[in-house]
C-alpha cells in the first residue's frame, strides 16, 4: 500500500508511517491531482486503485475490488467503487451533509477509482493544473473516454462520513468555480454531458449584478436604478437561502448559517469564476498532462 504524504505541515506524525505493509510517499503539497501522480508513479502494478484518506472501506472491499478487476472487459480502463454517505437518523441533513451525500451519485470520483496503470500512461496521469479536490478527476475521466477507454461502476463499496467543517464551507468550496472554467477551457462548454450538475452559477451572476446595480444606483443617486437593482437582489439571495433552509433541519444555527453564506454566496462564486476567466489563458499555459510520455521516461 502506497500513502501520499501531501501535507504542508509535516510537523506530526504519519499514523500509517509504522505499518509494515505501508510505504509513505512525499507530496509537494500541490494538491491531490499532483499526489496521486506521485502514487500512481512509484507503482508498477497493472491496476492502480486510488482511495481517499476519508473513506472507509467495507471489510469485503479487497474481495470485491479483485472481482471488480478481473472481471472489467479489456476494453475497461477504470472501475469505480460504490461510496455511502452515513447520515444522522432522526432529523433532516444539514446544506453541507447534502453537499456530501452528492458524492452518492457522482460519477468517476476518485474517492475510489481503479484505473489501469497503461491507460494512465498513455494520458499522463491527472492534471496538476487542478490544484482542488475538484474537477481532476471529471478531468480524467474524460481524457481517458478521449482515448477510447470505457468506465464501468464496480461492486466494491466504501463509507464516506460526513467531516466537521465550519458554517461558512459553502463559500469556500466556490472557489470550484476556477476549476470549472478550467474544464470548459480544456473540453468545451458542453464538457460536463448528464455526469455532472451545472449548479446555480447564472442565477449567481444575475443576483450580483443586481446587487451591484442597486450599490450604483445608491451611488449615483438614482432612486429607480437603486431600486430595481436591490429588489433582484433581494428575491435572488432569498429564493437561494429558502432553497437551502427548507431541505434542511431548520434549527437556528442552520437558519442562520444559511441566511449568512447566502447574501455571500453569490458574489463569492461570481468573483471565482470572473477571475478565472480573466487569468484562464495564463492557466493554460503551464504545463499539462504529456499523453504517451510513459512515467519511467519521465523519471529518467
Amino acid at each position: 500500500m502506497l500513502v501520499v504524504d501531501d501535507r504542508r505541515d509535516r510537523s506530526q506524525p504519519l499514523g500509517v508511517a509504522s505499518r509494515s505493509d505501508v510505504e509513505v510517499l512525499e507530496g509537494r503539497g500541490a494538491g491531490p491531482a499532483a499526489a496521486r501522480n506521485v502514487g500512481w508513479r512509484a507503482s508498477d502494478a497493472p491496476w492502480v486503485v486510488f482511495v481517499d484518506d476519508d473513506v472507509v472501506p467495507t471489510d469485503s472491499w479487497l474481495t470485491d475490488l479483485g472481482a471488480d478487476v478481473l472481471g472489467a472487459a479489456l476494453d475497461v480502463v477504470a472501475v469505480q467503487g460504490r461510496v455511502t454517505v452515513p447520515l444522522p437518523a432522526g432529523r433532516r441533513p444539514t446544506d453541507w451533509e447534502r453537499n456530501v451525500t452528492g458524492l452518492e451519485s457522482a460519477r468517476w470520483i476518485t474517492a475510489d477509482m481503479a484505473v489501469r496503470r497503461s491507460a494512465l500512461e498513455k494520458v499522463d496521469g491527472f492534471d496538476e493544473r487542478f490544484t482542488r479536490a475538484y474537477r481532476e478527476d471529471a478531468d480524467l475521466a474524460l481524457r481517458l473516454q478521449a482515448e477510447g477507454g470505457k468506465l464501468a461502476m464496480g461492486r466494491r463499496r466504501v463509507s464516506h462520513p460526513v467531516r466537521r467543517a465550519p458554517w461558512w464551507i459553502s463559500l469556500r468550496l466556490q472557489a470550484g468555480n476556477r476549476d470549472d472554467v478550467l474544464m470548459a477551457a480544456l473540453h468545451g462548454r458542453r464538457w460536463q454531458g448528464d455526469d455532472a450538475p451545472r449548479g446555480r452559477r447564472r442565477r449567481h451572476l444575475l443576483t450580483t449584478a443586481c446587487g451591484v446595480m442597486g450599490l450604483a444606483g445608491l451611488a449615483l443617486r438614482r432612486p429607480r436604478v437603486w431600486r430595481s437593482g436591490l429588489a433582484g437582489w433581494a428575491v435572488g439571495t432569498t429564493e437561494l437561502a429558502l432553497a437551502r433552509i427548507l431541505p434542511g433541519p431548520r434549527t437556528l444555527r442552520e437558519v442562520g448559517a444559511m441566511v449568512a453564506t447566502s447574501v455571500a454566496l453569490p458574489p463569492v462564486a461570481s468573483w471565482h469564476w470572473l477571475v478565472a476567466r480573466a487569468t484562464r489563458r495564463r492557466l493554460l499555459r503551464k504545463p499539462g498532462p504529456r499523453p504517451g510520455l510513459s512515467a519511467s521516461s519521465q523519471l529518467a
